[in-house]
């Protein structure tokens, strides 16, 4: 009950300082630049990111509700990936964002214009939705015949596909090229924008400016860490951690899911 209680209260937090901090950035004309408006749908992403998989969860431990459908599943983890890869894509979008300001500060709003932002927006839209729309497919094909007892308190793609009786290579490749064309080449490229930035800086003459640049880019490199931590860790343990009692996974899967949005 006390994790329940828990998981509760950083739900709650999740959806009013996100919410509030979206509020305050659609009122706010002065806010009205690229980098608060990628902040804003930062912001919105975590919303969805944390209610698509807490409700069921608080369900299980204050209702005892612990069943769900195939369908209700498959929507459950659709809404989770495409959550967790459309941060991502923000995330480097706000990298672009600083490489450019910095890089290229007397240039920045020519190259940053309105129309640009509204593609890079449809980029990341279809890029999320176009390449987690087949997984419903993937696993409607599949029938299921095994142990129907899942183990975590939400979805996900290869953890639902193991318990059937098919063959799941087509699954297993796929979810990999999901993982390697998105999060992975998301991490990568960001990684490359701040080299690139930090090549720049360290050009700077000025330590006033220097000491500025370096600021702009400290909050959203937190960001960056805060998101990213969690899964790595969470993705290790599973992976590795095999002595690890089946309860300490299903807690650290659970903070995955709720410590970068609350942060």
């Amino acid at each position: 009950m006390w994790i329940s209680i828990l998981f509760f209260i950083s739900c709650v937090f999740v959806l009013l300082e996100n919410g509030l901090l979206i509020f305050i950035i659609l009122i706010k004309s002065s806010l009205h630049e690229p980098m608060y408006l990628f902040l804003c749908m930062l912001a919105g992403v975590d919303i969805a990111f944390a209610t698509t998989t807490e409700p069921k969860a608080l369900a299980i431990f204050w209702c005892n509700n612990r069943e769900i459908s195939v369908d209700s599943c498959i929507a459950q983890l659709y809404f989770k990936h495409s959550s967790f890869i459309s941060e991502s894509g923000i995330l480097l979008i706000m990298a672009f964002d600083r490489y450019i300001a910095i890089c290229y500060p007397l240039k920045y709003t020519m190259i940053l214009t309105h129309s640009l932002r509204g593609k890079i927006g449809v980029a990341a839209f279809l890029r999320t939705h176009c390449t987690i729309f087949p997984m419903t497919f993937l696993l409607k094909r599949l029938t299921f015949c095994r142990n129907n007892i899942l183990p975590h308190t939400f979805c996900e793609h290869i953890g639902l596909a193991k318990y059937t009786c098919d063959d799941i290579q087509v699954n297993i490749w796929y979810g990999f090229f999901v993982l390697m064309s998105t999060v992975i080449l998301d991490i990568v490229l960001i990684f490359v924008s701040y080299v690139l930035i930090l090549h720049a800086v360290f050009h700077i003459l000025s330590k006033d400016a220097h000491h500025k640049a370096l600021n702009t880019c400290g909050s959203h490199v937190c960001v960056i860490i805060l998101f990213y931590e969690p899964w790595v860790f969470s993705v290790l343990t599973q992976r590795f951690g095999h002595h690890i009692p089946l309860h300490v996974h299903i807690l650290l899967a659970n903070v995955s899911m709720l410590a970068p949005p609350e942060c």
